[in-house]
């Protein structure tokens, strides 16, 4: 079994940073794809970005040259570095691990964009 346990996120003003934290236990996290979804108010929960076991990189469009995903696998680490927010960013933020069949989801934590 694996848990996930996000932090950092916050309330920030329009164009501010914020980094997002999620650790992992267990023993898997090396060989594991893991990614980081949101879920803006009244709106279904999207991909913003994930990387592979191997360190591969995809983002979802709107968020492109703003936030970088990376990985610490010493330290069973995965985080999400958001630059230049917007007010449009504002979503509940998710922690994802999954490897083959398996998936494995965070409590999320929130992040708040002020205009």
């Amino acid at each position: 079994q694996v848990q996930l346990v996000e932090s950092g996120g916050g309330l920030v003003q329009a164009g501010g940073s914020l980094r997002l934290s999620c650790v992992a236990s267990g023993r898997i996290f090396s060989i594991m794809t893991m990614g980081w979804y949101r879920q803006p108010p009244g709106k279904q929960r999207e991909l913003v970005a994930d990387i592979t076991s191997g360190g591969s990189t995809n983002y979802v469009d709107s968020v492109k040259g703003r936030f970088t995903i990376s990985r610490d696998n010493a330290k069973n680490t995965v985080y999400l570095q958001m630059n230049s927010l917007k007010p449009e960013d504002t979503a509940v933020y998710y922690c994802n691990g999954r490897r083959g069949p398996l998936g494995y989801w965070g409590q999320g934590t929130q992040v708040t964009v002020s205009s």
